[in-house]
């Protein structure tokens, strides 16, 4: 434990009862030791920096099984204030930390941990992966989405190797702005940036962490604003405007995405980004049974992203410029339904697939549609309603376990008692609000990979680990590789990992060969 928990501890415990009361809760009764099998938490909520609002804070005791060890550790709910230049306090982040306490832990990487959207709390990678708790579904693809869902220690989490630090964004999960402020100011690539680099930077000077390693994890938009916090940790004369000095050993990214959406796109980045449809429905169609699989999983993507590469693409870029000739269209043609199972019909003319239609395709004559973020998963084709999310036959087949469990993991495991909802995904107000427009750089951004490559040239120790799904249609595997190359991102620093999964790379399977490579990951020097 570090020296600034030590001294703070028994203040907490003194002031215990007084501070429960002021937050509406009853200090827990003497109990049976912890044990790993049956840990039953204390709850303390501790004062806040003199001059401040009050800040909301839980802490409670547990134990886990993680391996062959078996480890004690504090769970941390609560408030960060965010500061304007004047030091007036604007935003509450509002976060999760796990410290293991049967160990020093000053020299113990540190996880930073967040979802994305833009608009997500970071519960996904907190019950799918991370935590000490885990979501179980009853079957690993195409589950129950009706409760009751079943909450279990998770004996894969990090926790063994690195203490992990799960940020909500201002605007999801409880983290809001305060005193008056327009959440306008945190809601755009560079000023969400900024407010998570800041929260870092408090936390670390809290729990007297500044020497620890530094990791980064985000998923979906979390991997783009990973690829742009070393800049804003770092600091400039540009966006941020402030030198913070800190500087990360690692960042892992999971479900990839680099791209800005606000970019327009040229004909040619358009073709290249159809041609890379091709790996990840040719391993559905294999998955569904559509068409005999080449090999193994990993070798079936590896062709069909060699052909993706190559053949496809020069095809498309000649038919662009109608110079393709009838008999390379046909040889094209027939290996397109080689991979994919679909027929000249459904392919049609401009020889293109696109992921949201092969959804709807791909099995419509078993009356099924398929998920785009885990293309493993299936709904009635019938009586969509065409939401995105709500009709995702993946979404919305894990979505209602996770934000069931989450909170059941607030009450029972870290007693958090807040009189407001956990916003787990925010779409209103904040996506018509975000900013994709970027602040001055000498160099104009492109893409969030270009910044990646800035930051990995300013630190040459700096290393990335990206973990893809096969089944992820919305962040593709092969898409990831490309933005990586694209931005010119040093490959031998980069390790690229695969897993027979979608869009959460953790379900359905492959919790434990993701836990492994993180670990791993972590632990190198």
């Amino acid at each position: 434990m570090n020296a600034l928990m030590n001294v703070f501890y028994p203040a907490a415990l003194s002031l215990f009862v007084l501070v429960s009361l002021m937050h509406g809760r009853t200090p827990a009764q003497d109990s049976p030791s912890a044990t790993a099998q049956n840990p039953i938490p204390t709850s303390e909520v501790i004062p806040t920096v003199v001059g401040e609002p009050n800040r909301y804070r839980s802490i409670t005791h547990h134990q886990l099984i993680v391996g062959e060890q078996d480890i004690s550790y504090d769970a941390i709910a609560g408030e960060t204030y965010l500061k304007d230049g004047a030091g007036n306090s604007i935003g509450s982040i509002f976060s999760f930390t796990y410290l293991r306490t049967d160990v020093e832990n000053q020299d113990r990487p540190v996880l930073f941990i967040f979802n994305g959207g833009p608009g997500s709390a970071s519960l996904w990678l907190h019950l799918g992966a991370l935590g000490p708790k885990k979501l179980v579904l009853d079957r690993e693809v195409n589950p129950s989405n009706i409760p009751p869902f079943e909450l279990d220690n998770n004996e894969n989490s990090p926790l063994d190797v690195a203490d992990l630090v799960f940020i909500d964004p201002i605007g999801t999960g409880f983290s809001r702005p305060i005193n008056g402020t327009d959440p306008k100011i945190f809601w755009g690539v560079d000023e969400d940036a900024d407010s998570i680099a800041q929260f870092i930077e408090l936390w670390l000077t809290e729990y007297g962490r500044w020497n620890s390693p530094k990791f980064v994890l985000g998923e979906s938009y979390g991997s783009t604003r990973a690829a742009i916090l070393p800049r804003f940790l770092m600091g400039s004369p540009f966006p941020p405007g402030v030198l913070r000095g800190i500087s990360l050993n690692g960042i892992i990214m999971v479900g990839t995405t680099l791209g800005n959406p606000a970019n327009v796109k040229t004909p040619e980045q358009v073709i290249k980004e159809n041609a890379l449809r091709i790996p990840g429905i040719a391993v559905t169609s294999a998955y569904h049974k559509l068409i005999p699989i080449q090999g193994n999983i990993e070798n079936h993507f590896k062709q069909a992203l060699e052909f993706s590469k190559t053949r496809y693409l020069s095809a498309l870029q000649q038919l662009a410029e109608e110079k393709l000739s009838p008999a390379e269209e046909t040889n094209i043609l027939k290996e397109l339904q080689t991979l994919t199972g679909l027929s000249a019909a459904q392919i049609g003319e401009d020889l293109v697939i696109d992921e949201k239609e092969y959804a709807k395709i791909a099995l419509q004559k078993k009356g099924l549609e398929l998920g785009i973020y885990d293309s493993r998963y299936t709904l009635p084709l019938a009586n969509s309603g065409q939401n995105p999310v709500a009709d995702d036959p993946a979404m919305t087949r894990y979505g209602p376990g996770f934000v069931a469990a989450f909170h059941e993991l607030l009450e029972s495991h870290l007693h958090v008692n807040l009189r407001r909802p956990y916003i787990a995904i925010r779409w209103k107000d904040l996506l018509p609000s975000w900013n994709w427009s970027r602040g001055f750089t000498p160099i104009p951004i492109q893409n969030s990979g270009q910044e990646l490559a800035w930051a990995m040239r300013r630190n040459p120790d700096l290393r990335v680990l990206v973990a893809s799904g096969y089944f992820d249609l919305a962040t593709t595997a092969a898409a990831a590789l490309d933005q990586f190359e694209a931005g010119g991102v040093p490959a031998e620093r980069v390790t690229f990992k695969e897993y027979p999964s979608g869009h959460m790379v953790y379900l359905g399977g492959t919790e434990q060969v993701f836990a492994d490579d993180l670990k791993i990951f972590l632990s190198e020097k």
